[in-house]
């Protein structure tokens, strides 16, 4: 009996974690550069059940082995296994402000090892010099000139260096080059993972490489950098909504599974046996 209530409590747990990735999927639905988080369950290993005969079988003069029917397989419940941003190109705003840049993706090829499609991303560095990749193009100019994100992350160039801007009166080409007043500033550091599977994300619309710095995106990989736009979340509103949905009402079903063996229990302990 009592797996059966380790099974449906399993059941209750990993819903309860897609239920949290869903509420922050739709949490983040306006947040700039935003990739939507998809989770994998996966089982317990199976059990092979058998049951006992009463009849023994003999296998030794002094002892004797029961009879085995196979009952069949029972499953042991269910886990979140990982969690994995869904790095599809969100739409473009636009914003009008000069400081704000969006990535469009063009031709990005598929990587033959893993079979994942590449990604593009802007890369930034804090003052310490730690590097992590975003999406989120929304930018602004610090009090000594750089351009930075919002959480004061600095921007890099194609060169792996802080971009320094003397005002916001500066255009950006398609290929991300800055033009201010005196000429070109730098070029937007543009980098390319060609296995999105080993980027792990932070948090803030940060991504950090498990596989050493990111390169600058390749002769093969084309893409156009949109000045006073920025890219949206790629989270589908109405398919997490429905998904949020059958989510909780999964929850509420192993949850009543759970109470009929919790009064299951209680018959069996407090009622069966009782003398009268």
């Amino acid at each position: 009996m009592l797996r059966g209530l380790y099974t449906a409590a399993s059941g209750m747990l990993a819903q309860q974690r897609r239920v949290d990735w869903l509420t922050n999927n739709l949490a983040n639905a306006e947040t700039p550069g935003y990739k939507a988080d998809a989770g994998t369950m996966r089982a317990f290993p199976e059990l092979l059940m058998h049951r006992l005969e009463d009849e023994p079988i003999p296998a030794a003069p002094r002892r004797a082995i029961p009879a085995q029917t196979a009952i069949g397989p029972l499953n042991t419940g269910v886990y979140v296994q990982e969690l994995i941003p869904n790095f599809r190109q969100g739409d473009m705003k636009e914003t009008g402000l000069s400081t704000d840049v969006a990535l469009v993706d063009g031709q990005v090829p598929v990587d033959p090892a893993s079979g994942e499609r590449g990604a593009l991303f802007f890369a930034v560095e804090n003052g310490q010099g730690e590097r992590r990749y975003t999406r989120n193009g929304h930018f602004t100019l610090s009090p000594d000139g750089y351009l930075t994100t919002q959480d004061g992350w600095y921007v890099l160039d194609d060169n792996g260096e802080r971009i320094a801007i003397p005002s916001e009166s500066f255009t950006v080409r398609d290929d991300g080059t800055i033009m201010a007043e005196n000429g070109a500033t730098a070029r937007l550091g543009v980098v390319f993972a060609a296995n999105p599977k080993t980027l792990v994300k932070e948090g803030n619309g940060l991504f950090r490489s498990t596989a050493g710095l990111l390169p600058q995106a390749p002769g093969n990989v084309t893409y156009t950098v949109k000045q006073r736009f920025i890219e949206r979340s790629n989270v589908d509103i109405e398919r997490t909504m429905t998904d949020l949905l059958a989510a909780y009402r999964a929850f509420e079903a192993n949850q009543k599974i759970v109470q009929a063996y919790d009064r299951s229990l209680d018959k069996a302990v407090n009622e069966v046996g009782r003398l009268k």
